[in-house]
């Protein structure tokens, strides 16, 4: 079964996101740390909480891997990628570990 890493950044007063260098800088630091582990990636930019509603997440960045295996070899080699954080947002990031669910 796949294994999926979400981190979810909050959008509350005060934070921000750089979407420009998350996108060419921060997801190629992420690939570089633990490419070979990953099977895909999907960054959604928050753009609407519902109907007149902003958003409650600047981004949520989905990271699927093989196996549970792949997803804890990966976990060990991300601080790279934990350190660069301040450099596109000063929200503090959320994780959620998961399986993949299809149908």
């Amino acid at each position: 079964m796949s294994a999926t890493l979400q981190v979810i950044y909050p959008n509350a007063d005060g934070t921000n996101f750089d979407y420009d260098y998350y996108m060419s800088t921060h997801m190629g630091i992420v690939g570089d740390c633990i490419g070979e582990h990953i099977q895909s990636t999907l960054v959604t930019k928050g753009v609407a909480g519902g109907p007149d509603t902003p958003p409650g997440y600047h981004a949520i960045a989905s990271i699927v891997f093989a196996d549970g295996a792949a997803l804890d070899a990966a976990m060990g080699r991300l601080g790279p990628a934990l350190e660069d954080i301040p450099n596109f947002t000063n929200a503090a990031p959320q994780v959620l570990i998961g399986n993949r669910l299809d149908g």
